[in-house]
């Protein structure tokens, strides 16, 4: 039983960062899943791929895993480049392109 240690990314649909802040806990898949056959369903008897645990650091869940035996492997996340950009920007004479209807 492993489990990975990582801080969520942000939703692609929206533009807000809320549940990025804090670390989270997933157990890897111990079995694979399967097909079900009449209805073609995907399916698992791993029970612990439901589990999500939530922390507010790394040490945190890091304390954790130690406490209880489990081994964890740690995702470092990658910081994300932001550009400030106006909306006076895209009527500036230096813009690349011109600007049409």
């Amino acid at each position: 039983m492993t489990a990975r240690i990582f801080k969520p990314a942000k939703n692609a649909m929206q533009s807000g960062r809320s549940k990025t802040k804090e670390w989270q806990l997933d157990y890897e898949p111990e079995q694979p899943r399967s097909v079900e056959p009449l209805m073609g369903w995907t399916s698992s008897a791993d029970m612990k791929q439901q589990i999500t645990l939530r922390f507010h650091s790394k040490e945190e869940a890091i304390a954790y895993c130690e406490r209880k035996g489990i081994a964890y492997q740690v995702i470092e996340p990658k910081e994300s480049i932001r550009r400030p950009v106006a909306y006076a920007d895209n009527f500036s004479f230096r813009r690349g392109e011109p600007w049409t209807h």
